[in-house]
């Protein structure tokens, strides 16, 4: 079977199943059997997989029908276009996520030495992608998981930098050796009634207690102190908390400047507040 008969009856065995993406899917599945680049993929498409190949291709398209995400058995995952190593300690980054990237980036440009604090980074997609972006800013990036933060680390080498962003493992803001300009955070948001048991992704990194904002809650009132004054605070939530987020923030930072931006699916995703000097104290 040659890989252009792979990669047609990949997508139609993902299709007929309502993976999404069978296209897409069937590709890097495929790519992930051969070690290959799409570049590579698309130059043989002609060339004939061995035995073996095909088997080990077949076993991957089994897995993706039973449900493991592709990011998990590729090991890979593209986000804000850089290529993160994956495994099941952390949850998969989401386009979704690149606006509270992008945000930030337009508003750190504006400082000169500017600090971060990447809350929960995960994979650490968050803070690598800013770092690269961000040249003269220094990164903190902290996670509750020695897990997590060893994926995270594989991937601050696998980028070149490991002087650059400084892993700490804690509580969301504690393990912060200092006052930041920004804290940037896409915390756990899933209702735990919402979160299924055949669920592959790490339960710490989605439950967000009964309401969904539990972790959010505890963030929002470990800020004081974390912050330099005009500092801002970036949040990822999900739909339909926008209300809920905003009137936390107001209760606890009367002074503060709320904005709520949408995704590109039209729903509200990110919360960012400036925080006034008088409503840190």
């Amino acid at each position: 079977m040659t890989l252009r008969e792979c990669l047609s009856y990949g997508r139609e065995t993902l299709a007929s199943s309502n993976i999404e993406y069978p296209s897409l899917e069937s590709e890097l599945l495929l790519r992930q059997t051969l070690i290959i680049s799409r570049v590579q993929l698309y130059l043989d498409f002609d060339l004939e997989l061995s035995h073996e190949q095909g088997e080990t291709f077949w076993g991957l398209v089994k897995r993706r029908l039973e449900g493991e995400p592709t990011a998990y058995i590729s090991g890979h995952r593209e986000f804000y276009g850089l290529d993160f190593y994956i495994n099941p300690s952390v949850l998969i980054p989401r386009p979704e996520t690149e606006l509270l990237v992008e945000k930030t980036i337009n508003l750190a440009k504006g400082c000169i030495l500017p600090v971060i604090a990447d809350i929960g980074t995960g994979c650490g997609a968050i803070a690598i992608s800013l770092a690269l972006k961000l040249p003269r800013a220094k990164i903190y990036a902290t996670d509750i998981s020695a897990s997590a933060l060893e994926v995270a680390r594989a991937n601050c080498l696998k980028h070149g930098l490991t002087s650059r962003v400084s892993l700490l493992q804690g509580n969301m803001l504690e393990p912060l050796p200092r006052p930041v300009d920004f804290i940037v955070s896409n915390l756990p948001y899933v209702k735990e009634e919402e979160i299924s048991d055949d669920n592959f992704e790490p339960v710490l990194a989605l439950n967000g207690g009964g309401d969904g904002l539990e972790p959010i809650r505890r963030l929002c009132h470990q800020v004081g102190g974390k912050l330099r004054p005009g500092g801002y605070l970036l949040l990822e939530i999900g739909q339909g908390q926008q209300a809920a987020v905003t009137s936390l923030l107001s209760s606890l930072f009367p002074l503060a400047e709320i904005e709520v931006t949408p995704d590109l699916s039209g729903i509200d995703r990110m919360v960012s507040a400036v925080l006034s000097p008088i409503s840190e104290a």
